[in-house]
């Protein structure tokens, strides 16, 4: 018998034992098929997690820096701020920035309202963002069809806008909306472009303040500071509230109740800003917290010590969250692998159980002329065939897993050729590894105290 006939031989042996005890032999390998199932899970969870993050880092931009407008009372600031005026945040904020601040590549102001959209007798509500062109280069953001923003139409506020993907499929369907009008709020725009389709998650809409791109209407800065709203300016109504003794900009408080008693039922804050964001954006990753310093400064001196903004580095956020993420992977990954070793015990332990069984069978292959070689590769062949089946059925096992949690708890997972090539491969390592002792142990046995164990 030549050295590959003998490795079936022994082989086919190894198989026989495993199918003779099929029942213990799938309770060995339970702890294998829950490892490696465990293992594919957990790393589908970290690689979704961490595909989460590289969406909203494309959704957030490169490097940006965002300002966002606060709503203080003069209660809560620093008793050296009280009653004083703040302009808010406005225009000249942004214009001061990219003229002053050397390190800012580009900059790009918002406001947003909400209204009513209508055009071929469809009406939706729907949110209006005033832009300037550089909002599409910050965020990487393209156009399906149509053109930008042209320098006229921003300079003298033109009744233009472009279109968010489902804007589109709303009112126009499949026709061409380029060069067709829609109504928000009492303005009528011409329609000049569509935004490319863009997904946005609710998380990254709360934390990060990324706007749902497709269903926004965008027009130019300075038409919606024309057309619709501008909260900078000042209005009768504030005068008006002013003189009954309440405050004006810097956060209204209106006063309700019977006439002249003075006493304030109901509070409310005024949005007095003139913008609702400001995204800046730098060219290296190592300029973020200088520069956000440094903005944060300036626009404290211009808004007359008034602190009425937050200055907030998303790029920092997410790698923060990242990390967070990547330590509860490691956590729940090094469990899942206990759960392997924990597997392997229990294989080396029905192993050894079976050599005390069958040591009659080894005293016999030895005594008819097996080599201890042969004895070792056939224990070690069943360990490694229970750990390896474990290893197939873990592996679907893991990707149902995996499904499963996608679907019922809305979390991404995504499984990967690496995660399952990792989780086999250490299934069979435990085989082998957990398998040599009981495979030692038989062939280290007397043939003749073998033939006569009972």
């Amino acid at each position: 018998m030549n050295y590959m006939e003998k490795y079936f031989y022994n082989l086919n042996i190894a198989f026989e034992a495993v199918v003779a005890n099929r029942f213990r032999s799938v309770l060995t390998a339970l702890g294998i098929i829950f490892g490696v199932a465990a293992v594919i899970a957990m790393m589908a969870i970290g690689n979704g997690a961490r595909q989460e993050i590289l969406e909203q880092m494309k959704m957030v931009g490169v490097n940006n820096i965002i300002i966002r407008p606060l709503y203080a009372d003069d209660d809560s600031r620093d008793e050296s701020t009280r009653g004083r005026f703040s302009p808010g945040l406005t225009l000249q904020d942004v214009e001061s920035i990219a003229s002053i601040v050397p390190t800012v590549q580009r900059i790009s102001p918002e406001v947003e309202i909400s209204a009513y959209a209508m055009t071929g007798g469809i009406r939706r509500p729907v949110r209006v963002a005033g832009i300037t062109p550089e909002y599409f280069n910050v965020f990487s953001l393209g156009l399906s069809r149509g053109t930008m923003f042209s320098p006229d139409q921003m300079k003298e506020g033109a009744p233009v806008a472009i279109i968010g993907n489902n804007i589109r499929a709303i009112f126009f369907g499949n026709t061409d909306p380029i060069g067709k009008q829609i109504k928000a709020g009492n303005n009528w725009l011409t329609v000049v472009g569509v935004v490319e389709d863009r997904m946005v998650t609710e998380e990254a809409t709360r934390n990060l303040g990324v706007s749902e791109f497709n269903n926004v209407i965008y027009t130019p800065v300075q038409t919606m500071l024309l057309r619709f709203q501008d909260r900078s300016a000042v209005k009768i109504e504030e005068i008006q509230r002013t003189r009954m003794g309440g405050r004006g900009r810097g956060g209204v408080v209106i006063i309700s109740g019977s006439a002249g008693n003075g006493n304030a039922e109901e509070v409310q804050y005024q949005n007095y800003h003139q913008l609702d964001r400001v995204v800046a954006q730098v060219e290296e990753s190592e300029q973020l917290a200088p520069t956000a310093e440094l903005i944060r400064r300036m626009l404290v001196r211009r808004h007359n010590n008034v602190e009425d903004f937050e200055v907030i580095i998303p790029e920092l956020l997410l790698e923060q969250e990242q990390r967070t993420k990547d330590i509860f992977n490691i956590v729940l990954g090094a469990i899942a692998g206990i759960s392997l070793i924990v597997g392997g015990i229990g294989i080396m332990n029905i192993m050894l159980a079976s050599v005390m069984e069958r040591t009659r069978e080894i005293g016999v292959r030895l005594a008819v002329g097996a080599k201890k070689t042969d004895v070792v590769f056939q224990f070690l062949s069943e360990s490694t065939l229970i750990s390896v089946a474990g290893g197939l059925l873990g592996i679907f096992l893991g990707i149902a897993l995996s499904r499963g949690i996608m679907h019922f708890t809305d979390i991404l997972s995504i499984v990967s050729l690496g995660s399952v090539i990792l989780s086999f491969g250490v299934a069979a390592t435990v085989g082998i590894v957990f398998g040599y002792m009981p495979a030692k142990k038989a062939a280290s046995k007397d043939p003749v105290t073998s033939l006569r164990y009972e």
